[in-house]
């Protein structure tokens, strides 16, 4: 039921008999009611009172009834307050004009006190309704809004603790042997460069003969050369192997209960080198160069890990849009690349991030959509749809930054981040 002293009515009508009438009927059944005789008048007190219902004559001086109501649902405020015809026209054109502009009913005059009673009541009662409709999905789409963030920081962090003790695992079976490898490839080469010395001392007593055909049997001096570069080959792939371990444990940092400080420039590189393997060319994929372009920026206070994710998830997509873009134009000119360009703001309380790729671009229609929980483009089973989600989740959330997108169809997508230091 509805509470008549909470659904204030106003009437606008220039007759002191037929607003008297109404005045009557509406206190009588315990309505609050605003009598006003102008269109001027109405529209003045329309957006003090905010009534439930508003009765409007149609037949008004200076401005009548058609004309109070076009302004009424051109207004925020005003637009969802129902408006009830009062007229003596019984003409169909004139009721359809009142539909079109926006009215809800018509009440024909003489006014019967039943008819009236009985309109206002049911229009009362579907305001009501509507109000609380929209109230309760405003409460959904807030519960909603809510799961999905929850549901994607329970992905994240899941994610983020499964790849951690992945990256860690590895880190750790790593470590150790590559660690001997590294030592005992430098004690190594010491040994063989003195054995050799030490077997050209027994070169001296043999015979010219002897000697000569024993280095050409084992061609010795490719033999020595080789050798050298074997070692230094070895001692380059166990630093290369420790570079990546090292860029496992920087990407995979643990920091997610406190901030700390973080050199931005080590997290993009050790990001970099785990997916070093997707730049590579292959089969007909050209490789993807990317251009670095790093500006002068402090150590940031933030969470290292899932910023790092946030790296992770934009590089990759670069990289995805690239090769879909060179998967359906095979014979492109345009060489792959991606641009990765770090700066201080105009005001230096901002590290800004941009990462560029030159693939196709995202369509206009949908830019504002890709930040939506589990919206892709990509193919069923190959994107869930919460990466960027997830990215800007760290960022807004997690560092109070921002990312945007800037794209222009057929030339390649930008991400910026803005990070506070």
């Amino acid at each position: 039921m509805i509470s008549p002293t909470d659904n204030p009515i106003l009437i606008v009508d220039d007759s002191p008999t037929n607003s008297t009438v109404l005045l009557g009927m509406l206190q009588q059944s315990g309505f609050k009611v605003i009598v006003v005789n102008s269109g001027e008048a109405a529209l003045e007190k329309v957006e003090m009172i905010l009534p439930s219902l508003i009765l409007l004559d149609i037949m008004l001086p200076n401005m009548d009834g058609f004309e109070i109501c076009r302004h009424l649902k051109s207004v925020e405020v005003t637009r969802d307050i129902p408006v009830i015809f009062m007229t003596a026209l019984s003409q169909t054109e004139d009721k359809v004009k009142g539909f079109n502009l926006g009215a809800v009913d018509y009440i024909t005059k003489p006014l019967q006190k039943e008819e009236i009673l009985a309109r206002v009541n049911v229009h009362l009662n579907l305001r009501n309704l509507n109000k609380q409709l929209a109230e309760k999905t405003t409460e959904l789409t807030i519960a909603l809004d809510q799961l999905q963030k929850s549901q994607i920081q329970l992905i994240q962090n899941e994610k983020m603790s499964t790849l951690g003790q992945l990256v860690a695992g590895i880190a750790h079976e790593i470590n150790n042997p590559i660690g001997a490898i590294s030592a005992n490839s430098i004690y190594a080469s010491t040994y063989v460069n003195e054995l050799v010395d030490h077997l050209r001392l027994y070169q001296q007593k043999a015979t010219e003969d002897e000697i000569s055909n024993h280095a050409q049997e084992i061609e010795l001096d490719f033999l020595i050369e080789d050798l050298s570069n074997i070692l230094t080959t070895m001692r380059e792939g166990a630093m290369r192997v420790k570079d990546i371990s090292e860029s496992f444990r920087i990407f995979s940092r643990h920091d997610n209960e406190d901030k700390v400080l973080f050199d931005i420039h080590e997290g993009l590189e050790s990001t970099l080198l785990i997916i070093q393997h997707r730049l590579k060319a292959y089969d007909k994929q050209p490789k993807i160069e990317v251009l670095k372009d790093y500006g002068k920026l402090p150590l940031i206070t933030c969470f290292p890990g899932p910023l790092n994710q946030v790296f992770m998830n934009l590089l990759v997509n670069a990289v995805d849009a690239l090769r879909d873009y060179h998967h359906k134009y095979l014979n492109s000119p345009k060489k792959p690349q991606i641009k990765i360009k770090t700066a201080l703001n105009e005001e230096g309380t901002h590290a800004v991030i941009h990462i560029q790729d030159n693939a196709m671009g995202i369509p206009d229609e949908i830019q504002e959509k890709i930040f939506g929980y589990a919206f892709t483009t990509k193919p069923v089973g190959k994107g869930t749809g919460l990466g960027l989600a997830i990215a800007r989740q760290i960022i807004f959330e997690k560092h109070g930054g921002s990312l945007e997108v800037n794209s222009t169809a057929g030339e390649g997508a930008e991400f910026i981040i803005h990070l506070p230091l």
